[in-house]
């Protein structure tokens, strides 16, 4: 029996509102790192690099050339920091300039401080250096070769004996797929500003979805306490998770730079630079053996994810073991066995993005659901629900128990209102009457959990000021990346005060204000940063009902907060009449608010507990057409049903969704990263690199929010995440690609691999004709 959900009134929390910087964005007068008044004396550093090798000991290194460049200030090598010289999240093995060897291609060396940008960059290529090269493990299949150490030790679920399960069925099946990685394309490169403060101090400037991080790697690289330095970032162009660790470095450069100069230093870096120096989404090489019966319900799953990590460890074990919570999607596995290895290679090291591993591991899940299928002769849908988590059947392969699943309500109303078996009969005489052109159809659901599994990161801060003209003014841990965090928290402020979000001030995300902060994913922001206002809201509330009932002689529940005003018994008062009265009285009107997500537990060591809050939920139906003699894809048509539990709201909810499906779109079929046996990253942005564009997204576009009483777990008024779910319901379109390459051989399964281009398409098609 589902939990009852709490009726909330509300007046600001659930409107459509505008971003809160959707005006000055229209105006370019929104300002971000590269927009800010540089100070007179400001320096440019720009990075550089060994132009040849992915691996060897540096065995020449001449920067007097460098050195002696028009208008170069400083060139900065390892030997300048002064303290430790990593930028790592946690592992220490990640140095911010190369010390000694090199480790992947586009690692950097040294890094120029110049009076213009331009005079740092042109610097930097006079540098002569040379490696004395040695075998370098570019591809998953390489390390398994020569048998490197992995970055961090391998990892299994487990539940029975699944290959004992498997050997003893007569529908078995054993596959292998490769899933490619998607580099993080932010319309805002890696970009930092840092200014020398009095006594040692700095401050620092960053485009980065965790403050808190550079501040530490800047603080431990100059030998500083933590609280002498401080980060602030007002607002980023695009983050998607490569400026969660991936920031640091580029914000300690710009910080060296000022302590070695003593003036102002900004890092912006190339796009090609950037492409070449930051991490990327994990690929991965996915082994699989799976069982299931007649029904194509499944009985036994043992798979091995194969991560291509790169050359150090940064995120990979959090990516990683949420690949491995998130390679069951919406199924359930009777006996199961999930594996991960997480390879070093000798490419840039792969971090955080959107989904943070999750839709990797689904691509194993939905890869079985259409092989079942395709094999079999099922309709896909029917085999997906046949597998969908149910009563008595509710244990994920890490042991959580799946309380809160309305999958089967969303995936069947999607289907009706998609028209799916209508449209699925339709594709069938179509493809029957087209030699050439094939369409194809799926609706695959998504289940994503939400919470940090490193426990300790599920807590935020918040800092409230009310002041004596009504108005507020906010600030908390959470990055503004675009995702809408900033205005949905200040509804909530509103909310809490009963007054216009115009009235509440947004200010910069800064360490100086709200210590010791969380990453910001843009699944979790809201649900964090918006419980650590709301308290630090209602400790400020409470001090003023508290005086109210006491000078006004009521009770406290005849006092509340409306439309701008405190009504208090049968009298009201403009809330800034009330915060001036209270002042007077010497009542604070500012607070601290602080929140730790409840309930959540997990033993990595033993592989048990609750690591999620709960799930969000949703649905998509895609519909392709394949041009069998080029591999051209056409999306004709997708339906989208998400579940954002109680919308804090519902504008921005819609545009995440539709965003993170784009995305997830262009990771599947566009974005192609080609590294050479050099270790040289050969796609280019935007020559040879293809996000999607306006064209991509489908013409037919119809996406709703699924009709919600309110999450079942007590989250900021019943809302759910929403910036990371959505982008696994672009794995629609990689099966709908799949089911119509499907269609020129019944019986078999087409051995599509993604990214789904047109080379990759056109090899599934000549091998269903094998």
């Amino acid at each position: 029996m589902r939990a009852k959900r709490k009726e909330i009134a509300t007046e600001t929390v659930g409107l459509a509102l505008a971003h809160d910087s959707a005006a000055l964005h229209v105006q370019g007068s929104a300002i971000y790192i590269d927009d800010m008044r540089e100070p007179e004396g400001t320096l440019h550093v720009a990075p550089g690099y060994a132009p040849e090798g992915a691996k060897g000991r540096i065995t020449r290194c001449d920067l007097a050339a460098v050195g002696t460049f028009p208008g170069v200030v400083a060139v900065l090598t390892a030997a300048d920091i002064p303290g430790i010289n990593d930028c790592s999240p946690n592992m220490g093995d990640d140095p911010i300039l190369a010390d000694g060897e090199i480790l992947f291609h586009g690692q950097v060396v040294f890094a120029v401080v110049a009076e213009t940008r331009e005079a740092a960059r042109r610097a930097a290529r006079l540098a002569k250096i040379e490696i004395a090269k040695e075998t370098a493990a570019i591809t998953v299949e390489d390390a398994l070769a020569q048998g490197t150490d992995d970055v961090l030790p391998p990892y299994e679920f487990r539940r029975g004996d699944p290959a004992k399960v498997i050997a003893a069925s007569p529908s078995r099946v054993t596959g292998s797929f490769h899933v490619g990685g998607q580099e993080h394309f932010y319309l805002e490169g890696q970009v930092a500003m840092a200014m020398p403060e009095e006594g040692g101090g700095m401050i620092v400037y960053s485009s980065t979805q965790h403050p808190s991080e550079v501040q530490h790697c800047v603080a431990k690289m100059l030998k500083l306490a933590d609280a002498f330095v401080t980060c602030e970032c007002r607002r980023m162009g695009g983050g998607f998770g490569g400026k969660e660790s991936q920031a640091a470095q580029w914000a300690a450069l710009a910080a060296l730079g000022a302590h070695v100069t003593g003036r102002p230093v900004k890092c912006r870096l190339d796009r090609d630079d950037d492409m070449i120096m930051t991490g990327k989404r994990h690929d991965m090489r996915i082994d699989y053996s799976f069982a299931h019966d007649k029904t194509g319900r499944l009985t036994a799953v043992d798979a091995s994810l194969l991560s291509r990590c790169g050359y150090s460890a940064d995120l990979s074990l959090g990516v990683n073991d949420r690949a491995m919570f998130h390679a069951d999607n919406a199924y359930y596995y009777p006996a199961v066995s999930i594996k991960s290895r997480r390879l070093r290679t000798n490419t840039v090291s792969n971090t955080a993005f959107r989904g943070f591993g999750g839709p990797q591991g689904m691509m194993l899940a939905e890869r079985m659901m259409d092989e079942i299928a395709h094999v079999q002769g099922l309709d896909p849908l029917d085999v997906r629900k046949r597998n969908f988590y149910k009563a008595g059947r509710d244990r994920t392969p890490y042991g959580m128990k799946v309380v809160d699943n309305i999958i089967h309500e969303v995936v069947g109303e999607l289907e009706k209102t998609s028209d799916y078996r209508a449209r699925r009969d339709a594709i069938k005489v179509f493809n029957a009457k087209n030699p050439i052109l094939k369409k194809g159809l799926a609706l695959t659901p998504v289940k994503f959990g939400i919470s940090f599994t490193l426990i300790h990161l599920n807590q935020a801060g918040a800092l409230v000021h009310l002041y004596t003209d009504g108005s507020v003014h906010l600030n908390h841990g959470g990055t503004e990346m675009g995702q809408g965090l900033y205005i949905k928290v200040a509804q909530v402020v509103a909310e809490e005060f009963g007054i216009e979000p115009a009235r509440v001030k947004i200010t910069a995300t800064t360490t100086g204000k709200v210590p010791n902060t969380s990453p910001t994913a843009a699944s979790s922001g809201s649900d964090l940063n918006g419980m650590a206002a709301k308290e630090a809201a209602g400790r400020i509330k409470k001090r003023l009902v508290d005086f109210a009932s006491r000078e006004w002689k009521v009770k406290p529940g005849q006092i509340r907060f409306a439309q701008g005003r405190v009504i208090i018994g049968n009298q009201s008062i403009a809330l800034g009449g009330l915060a001036k009265q209270a002042h007077q009285a010497r009542i604070p009107l500012s607070s601290t608010g602080f929140y730790a997500t409840p309930e959540i537990t997990w033993n990595r060591d033993k592989a048990k507990g609750k690591p999620f809050f709960y799930f969000a939920y949703g649905a998509a139906c895609a519909e392709v057409t394949v041009d069998i003699l080029t591999g051209e894809m056409r999306v004709d048509r997708v339906d989208i049903l998400h579940d954002v539990g109680r919308s804090l709201n519902p504008a921005i909810d819609l545009g995440q969704i539709e965003g993170g499906f784009v995305q997830g779109m262009g990771w599947l079929t566009t974005e192609e990263l080609v590294f050479d046996q050099e270790g040289r990253l050969r796609t280019h942005a935007p020559s040879t690199y293809k996000i999607p564009c306006a064209s991509d997204v489908p013409a037919d576009f119809r996406v709703n929010l699924f009709a919600s009483s309110g999450n079942p777990a007590d989250t900021i008024y019943r809302s759910k995440a929403v910036g990371e779910p959505p982008l696994m319901l672009a794995l629609s379109v990689f099966s709908a690609i799949t089911d119509a390459i499907a269609a020129l051989k019944p019986g078999k399964m087409p051995p599509l691999a993604a990214p789904a281009t047109p080379e990759a398409i056109m090899k599934a098609v000549k091998a269903m004709s094998a």
